[in-house]
């Protein structure tokens, strides 16, 4: 089969159904720059991983996100599960609500802007995360682009996707954000960190491929696509009162000063439940729970800047 240039999966829903409107436009933007392309629509949450292991296996060249954080999550494991991730150029057109990872790569929040980069793609080689936890008894493997942790932050995820998503995005966000903090409590957990175990009494622990993830937190200030590392944030045993207080540090990138946060680089981090469950969240999806591993794929996509 003779390549073609380019597979455009659309999620709709994104960007509480902006990018379902926006499309028609998007896809003007393709026709008019003379764009060789085929497209398909998302059709419910997983989709576009399916759809990305077609696209990959069927010799496409490119193959671009128009949606958000997630849908970029479910294209990169569509690509890996195909066996071709490095095989294909990865293109974004950003329409979602976050745009976490667009401000770690640079790109533009303009969709004529990022199509015009597709007349000639240039490739920039990045590194991934991929996180090995259990979920039903198993263990499966999804990659990130941007974040995976647990903590907080995953429980914020699934009260938000799982009890509050009929509300739409940000109704659901704040509520599973208002009954996280009423509810949750700090875990205790075994940290492995590049061999080295330590104990830790933690309200949140993110591994940071990119900067930014859950809407704009900086929460890897120093996190650098291409350096092989994992930039390890963890929140020690604050209380909720200091939590809410250091959002704005969060927001700016200045929490790793805190006095109960560390941080650091790794190559593998192990974690191990010490008091109950715990869930795992990756790019803001909700995965499975601990015991859960976390690694860097060195220069493992690429992505059209």
């Amino acid at each position: 089969m003779s390549k073609k240039f380019a597979n455009v999966i659309v999620n709709p829903a994104a960007g509480a159904g902006k990018t379902g409107k926006l499309w028609p436009r998007i896809m003007y933007s393709f026709q008019q720059l003379g764009l060789n392309f085929e497209h398909v629509i998302t059709e419910a949450p997983g989709h576009a991983i399916e759809l990305a292991k077609t696209a990959a296996k069927k010799g496409y060249d490119l193959v671009v996100s128009v949606g958000g954080d997630g849908t970029i999550h479910e294209i990169v494991n569509g690509l890996y599960a195909s066996g071709k991730l490095k095989d294909n150029l990865l293109g974004i057109v950003e329409t979602g609500t976050g745009s976490d990872y667009i401000r770690t790569t640079g790109g533009s929040h303009s969709y004529e802007d990022a199509c015009r980069l597709f007349l000639k793609p240039k490739a920039r080689t990045v590194d991934v995360g991929i996180v090995e936890y259990c979920k039903n008894g198993g263990t499966e493997t999804r990659l990130f682009v941007n974040f995976a942790g647990m903590g907080i932050d995953s429980e914020i995820v699934r009260r938000t996707t799982q009890q509050y998503k009929k509300l739409g995005d940000m109704p659901s966000y704040l509520l599973g954000a208002l009954t996280s903090l009423l509810t949750y409590h700090n875990h205790k957990l075994s940290i492995t960190i590049d061999g080295e175990t330590r104990e830790a009494n933690i309200l949140t622990l993110i591994m940071n491929n990119g900067k930014y993830g859950g809407g704009g937190m900086c929460t890897g200030p120093y996190a650098d696509l291409q350096d092989g590392f994992l930039d390890v944030m963890v929140a020690h045993d604050l209380s909720k009162l200091e939590f809410l207080w250091s959002l704005p540090r969060l927001y700016k990138g200045t929490h790793l000063t805190h006095r109960k946060v560390d941080s650091g680089r790794a190559r593998e981090v192990i974690v191990k439940p010490l008091d109950g469950k715990l869930f795992v969240q990756a790019d803001g999806e909700l995965l499975g729970e601990v015991p859960a591993s976390f690694k860097i794929m060195p220069a493992a996509l690429n992505i059209v800047v």
